[in-house]
C-alpha cells in the first residue's frame, strides 16, 4: 500500500494548488516520484469561483500518474439520494485501480464553500477510507496569530482532534500576505492594493505559538509577489477584450494596476515597470503619456482602455515608436469604474500554460516545505489496522463479485427484496434467484421503477415444490416425516429455497425481511446441518462504526454456551473476521478484566480464552476483558496494561446470547449504524438471516456476504 498524504484546505483561497506543485518538487528533489489522486473534480464554479487546476497543471508539466476522478454532478445526485457508501466505493474502486504500485501518493481534498459546506465531512470520510496522512493546508489571512491558531485547531478537532493519529501537521502559506480591512488576502488587482502593507509575521512567531500544539507545522511559506505576477494576455482573454496592440502581450507581466481617473500630474508617478494603465480611451493626454515613458526604457506592463470609444489613426501614428517597444494595447466597452470591478474579481490561480509562472512558484513553496517530512516519505505507511467501514464495504462488493454466486431470495415478491436483487445484479455481487409469482414480482417491480435484468431469475415455487419431496422425506426420515408432510413444509419458501440449497442447486439463502430469525435459520440447521469442523453454528454482526469495523458474535444463536462452545464462537469468528479483511484481534467480554473478578460467569469467560489459545495459538485472544478495556486504549492502559489485544479488539466475543443481543442491538441504535448479520457459522452452507426492518442496502451487503461466504466455505469444506 502506497504512502498516502491528503492534503485538506481549510477554507478558500489556501493556494492549494500552488502547496501540491511545491510539494511534488520537494519529493523530486529527494529521489520521490509521487503519484496525485484527486478523489472529486471540484471544477470551476460560478458561485465560488473556484479552479480545478492541480490535474490540468500537472497533465501539461509532467508524466505524473493522475486518474479521472468522480465528476461533481455525479457526486451531487449520489449525496441526493442517500448513496454516499456507493460514492466511497467508486473511489476506493479508482485508488485499488490505478495507484496500488504507487510509492507515495497525493490526495487532493475537497474545498469546502458555501455550496458545499460539507465537503470536509467527506474529505474526512475519503482520508479513512484510503487510510491517509492527514496536512491541513492553510492560509494566514488574519492579524492575530492566536485567533488563527485557535481556528486551525477547530477545524482539526473537526477531524478527531488529537485522538487521530492520522493528522500528521499543517502548512501554513501566505505568511506577511497583504490583508483588506476584514482580514482576507487582498487581490493585487484592487484599485486601492498596496504592496506596502504593515503586517509582518516571523517563522519564529508562528514556530512558538504552535509549539505545545498536537500536531507539528511542516511549512511556512512566506508571501511573495512575484508569484502571482499574472500575464497580461490572462488578464485580455479574463475581460474578453479588443486587442488594439499586441506587442509582448504573452510575456509581459502585471504587477500592479492604476486606476487613471485623476489629473495627469497626479498619476505620472505611478507609470512604473509591470503597471497595468487603466484609462478611459478618450483621455488621450494619458495615452501619449504612456508612451513617452514606455519609449524611455520604462517596461509599462499594459494599456487598457476602457469605454470603448474609437481613436484616430492620428493619434496612433504618434504612439508608433512605442509601440515597437511591445507595448500592449488593448480596449473594452465597459467604463474605466465598471472594469475595476471587473478586475478585483479576477482570479489569480496559476494557468496551466504559465510555465515560467509554474516553475518559480514549485521553487519558491518547496524551499519551505519541511525537508525532515518530506525525508520521512521513504519509510513505510504506518500501520493502520482498522478497516473502516468504506473500505469494508468496497472489499465486500469485489469479494461477492469475484466469487460470482447464486443466492435464493425466498420472500421474493416483497419490493425491498426486489429492489435489492436488481442493484445485485447491476453491480455484478450476485445472480439473485426470486422465489415468487412472475407476475407479481414483475408488477411490483414496474411500479417502484426497478429493473429486472437478465440476471435474476424468477421461480415460481408452485412449479417446483414436488421435485424435492422426496428429497425432504429422506432427510427428515429419522423424524419419520411422510410425503404429505414434506408437501405441507415445501408450502413455505424458506424450506423450498433451503432445499434448492442442500441440492447445490444455488449457493446462498438470504431471508428475513417477513419471516423471524427461527423460521429462516431452523430449516438450514435441519437440512443443512453444520460443517464437518465444526461442533456449533454461531452468528456474528459487522458493526460499522464511524472510524472501523468490529464484530461482534454471537448475538443471534447460542443462550448460554459452555467454555468449550465460547472458545468455538471466538475462533469462528476470528476465521471470520479474517476471511473478511478484518485483522482479527480477539476480546472475550466479561464484567471484569484479568483477574479482578471471580464467579462462574467470569470462570466460564477465563477458561474459553484457554481453549482458544490452546486451540488455535495463531490467533490474538485475550480475556476476560470488559468492553471498555477491550476497545477505549486510555481504559486498556489502566486496566491490562499488558494485554496485546485490549484497547484495539476488533472481534468482541459476548459470554451469552443476553448480553450479545443486548449489546448490539443498544451500540446499533444509540450510534445510528449500519449493522450487516446475523452472519452464521459453522454452517455447511452459507444461510443468512435479514432483520425485518432491513433496509435495501443492508440487504444488498448481506447477499454479498453470503456470496464470500459460499466461497470461504468451498475451500473450507472438502468436496463430496
Amino acid at each position: 500500500m502506497p504512502r498516502n498524504i491528503m492534503l485538506v484546505p481549510t477554507n478558500l483561497n489556501v493556494g492549494l494548488t500552488s502547496v501540491i506543485l511545491g510539494i511534488i518538487r520537494a519529493m523530486e528533489k529527494k529521489g520521490i516520484k509521487p503519484s496525485l489522486f484527486q478523489p472529486i473534480a471540484q471544477q470551476i464554479n460560478s458561485m465560488d469561483n473556484i479552479p480545478d487546476n492541480a490535474i490540468n497543471i500537472l497533465s501539461k508539466i509532467s508524466d505524473i500518474r493522475m486518474a479521472k476522478p468522480v465528476v461533481m454532478s455525479h457526486v451531487e445526485y449520489l449525496l441526493a439520494n442517500n448513496k454516499q457508501d456507493l460514492l466511497m466505493e467508486e473511489i476506493i474502486n479508482t485508488y485499488y485501480r490505478n495507484y496500488s504500485k504507487t510509492s507515495v501518493l497525493i490526495i487532493e481534498g475537497l474545498t469546502s464553500t458555501r455550496q458545499y459546506h460539507f465537503f470536509n465531512i467527506l474529505n474526512y470520510e475519503i482520508a479513512k477510507a484510503l487510510k491517509a496522512e492527514i496536512i491541513f493546508v492553510t492560509s494566514f489571512d488574519t492579524y492575530s496569530i492566536k485567533s488563527f491558531k485557535e481556528r486551525l485547531e477547530l477545524i482539526l478537532n473537526s477531524f478527531g482532534g488529537k485522538s487521530n493519529k492520522s493528522i500528521i501537521g499543517a502548512i501554513i502559506n501566505k505568511v506577511n500576505a497583504p490583508l483588506d480591512k476584514l482580514g482576507e488576502t487582498q487581490n493585487y488587482l484592487s484599485a486601492n492594493f498596496s504592496n506596502n502593507h504593515k503586517i509582518h509575521i516571523n517563522d519564529i512567531d508562528i514556530k512558538n505559538t504552535f509549539k505545545n500544539s498536537f500536531f507539528p507545522i511542516l511549512g511556512i511559506i512566506p508571501w511573495n509577489f512575484d508569484l502571482i505576477a499574472t500575464r497580461v494576455v490572462d488578464i485580455c482573454h479574463y475581460l474578453n477584450a479588443r486587442i488594439i496592440n499586441r506587442g509582448e502581450i504573452k510575456t509581459r507581466r502585471v504587477k500592479s494596476v492604476i486606476l487613471c481617473a485623476h489629473s495627469l500630474p497626479c498619476i505620472l508617478r505611478h507609470f512604473k515597470d509591470g503597471a497595468l494603465l487603466v484609462t478611459s480611451a478618450d483621455r488621450i493626454e494619458v495615452l501619449l503619456a504612456a508612451c513617452l515613458v514606455a519609449m524611455n526604457d520604462t517596461k509599462i506592463g499594459a494599456i487598457l482602455l476602457t469605454g470603448g470609444y474609437e481613436i484616430n489613426q492620428h493619434i496612433f501614428k504618434l504612439c508608433d515608436r512605442a509601440l515597437q517597444t511591445g507595448l500592449p494595447i488593448f480596449m473594452v466597452n465597459t467604463n474605466i469604474w465598471q472594469t475595476a470591478i471587473n478586475l478585483q474579481n479576477f482570479n489569480l490561480e496559476v494557468p496551466a500554460d504559465d510555465f515560467q509562472r509554474i516553475e518559480k512558484v514549485k521553487e519558491h513553496i518547496s524551499d519551505y516545505i519541511s525537508a525532515t517530512w518530506i525525508e520521512s516519505l521513504n519509510s513505510s505507511p504506518k500501520d493502520v489496522s482498522n478497516c473502516c467501514p468504506p473500505l469494508f464495504l468496497y472489499q465486500l462488493t469485489q469479494l461477492a463479485y469475484q466469487a460470482k454466486k447464486r443466492i435464493v431470495l425466498p420472500e421474493g415478491n416483497e419490493p425491498r427484496i426486489i429492489e435489492a436483487a436488481s442493484i445485485c445484479a447491476n453491480r455484478n455481487i450476485a445472480e439473485c434467484i426470486l422465489i415468487g409469482n412472475s407476475t407479481n414480482i414483475k408488477h411490483t417491480a414496474d411500479q417502484k421503477g426497478i429493473t429486472i435484468g437478465r440476471n435474476i431469475e424468477i421461480i415460481d415455487p408452485n412449479s417446483i415444490r414436488k421435485n424435492y419431496i422426496s428429497r425432504l422425506v429422506q432427510l427428515r426420515k429419522n423424524k419419520n416425516m411422510t410425503e404429505l408432510q414434506a408437501q405441507e413444509q415445501l408450502k413455505d419458501n424458506v424450506v423450498l429455497g433451503t432445499m434448492m440449497l442442500e441440492q447445490d442447486e444455488v449457493d446462498g439463502l438470504v431471508s428475513g425481511v417477513i419471516h423471524s430469525t427461527a423460521n429462516t435459520i431452523r430449516p438450514s440447521l435441519q437440512l443443512i446441518k453444520t460443517a464437518p469442523n465444526s461442533t456449533l453454528v454461531s452468528s456474528i454482526f459487522f458493526m460499522l462504526l464511524p472510524d472501523q469495523v468490529l464484530v461482534y458474535g454471537d448475538c443471534a444463536i447460542n443462550p448460554d454456551p459452555n467454555p468449550e462452545q465460547l472458545a468455538e464462537i471466538a475462533i469462528q469468528s476470528a476465521d471470520s473476521a479474517k476471511f473478511f479483511g478484518i485483522d482479527p484481534r480477539v476480546a472475550m467480554i466479561s464484567y471484569s478484566t484479568g483477574n479482578s473478578g471471580t464467579g462462574s460467569d467470569v470462570d466460564k469467560v477465563r477458561e474459553a480464552t484457554f481453549i482458544a489459545k490452546r486451540r488455535r495459538p495463531d490467533l490474538i485472544i485475550d480475556g476476560p476483558l470488559q468492553y471498555d478495556a477491550a476497545i477505549v486504549e486510555e481504559v486498556a492502559k489502566s486496566k491490562a496494561p499488558h494485554s496485546n489485544v485490549a484497547g484495539r479488539a476488533t472481534v468482541i466475543i459476548f459470554p451469552d446470547l443476553n448480553t450479545g443481543n443486548t449489546t448490539y442491538k443498544a451500540v446499533q441504535r444509540s450510534a445510528k449504524l449500519i449493522c450487516i448479520g446475523p452472519m452464521l457459522q459453522g454452517m455447511r452452507k452459507p444461510v443468512n438471516d435479514l432483520s425485518r426492518g432491513a433496509l435495501v442496502d443492508d440487504i444488498v451487503y448481506t447477499i454479498a456476504l453470503t456470496a464470500i461466504q459460499s466461497k470461504q466455505l468451498e475451500h473450507a469444506i472438502p468436496s463430496d
